[in-house]
């Protein structure tokens, strides 16, 4: 394939629209971009997404990123998981999660799924959700387990649809958190448990019901 003047040209303007200071201008780059897909692309994509401030133009960006070849985009982003950066680690999972390669997979370490930081965290369990090799589900969801009761509201609705998305095979995971001595993990144990039994339950309606079984002196399991 010959390489003319007006693709140089062309992909010097969508990289330079990468990094425009209207998010407008750089949400029409990256749909170009990713309309296009080059090779040269790649490297400014992974770039911007560990940057980018705006979550829809980042969603941009991880679109563009699927519509090329994962033997170019798969080593980059497994580098990314390892960044200092919180949002760069964060981004490479969502954008992990999205290829749905599970050549990934032992890039989901038990750190990442741990992670302080919260957003980083989320994106390793959904990441988690999706690559998981079968029958390493309830492996998975032990770890998983060791996190129930952390953060505010969306995330803890975030770890219990993952779960619940792993099946059954989280069920032994939940019976040892919802005899936790931490009051936290036992509710958001039980919710998750209400969840995984009636999915069309409402996520606050169970935490505040688990809530009032824990403060009560109960684990949810009597009578079962």
């Amino acid at each position: 394939m010959t390489i003319t003047r007006q693709d140089t040209d062309a992909v010097r303007a969508a990289l330079r629209g990468l990094e425009d200071g209207h998010s407008s201008v750089r949400l029409r780059a990256a749909l170009a971009v990713g309309t296009t897909p080059d090779p040269r692309f790649v490297d400014k994509l992974i770039e911007r997404c560990a940057i980018e401030p705006e979550f829809f133009v980042r969603d941009m960006l991880t679109w563009a990123l699927t519509r090329h070849p994962v033997s170019m985009t798969l080593p980059e982003l497994l580098r990314e998981v390892r960044s200092e950066r919180a949002q760069a680690r964060s981004q490479a999972l969502h954008t992990l999660s999205k290829i749905g390669d599970r050549q990934a997979w032992p890039a989901i370490t038990r750190t990442l799924l741990s992670d302080d930081d919260d957003a980083v965290a989320r994106s390793a369990w959904r990441a988690a959700a999706v690559l998981v090799p079968e029958g390493e589900e309830s492996a998975l969801a032990a770890v998983l387990a060791t996190q129930l009761g952390r953060g505010g509201r969306e995330t803890q609705l975030s770890l219990s649809r993952v779960l619940v998305a792993l099946g059954e095979t989280i069920a032994p995971a939940l019976l040892v958190a919802a005899t936790a001595p931490d009051p936290g993990m036992r509710a958001h144990a039980l919710a998750t448990q209400r969840l995984l039994r009636d999915p069309d339950a409402e996520f606050d309606f169970a935490i505040e019901e688990a809530k009032r079984i824990v403060a009560l002196g109960g684990s949810g399991q009597e009578g079962r």
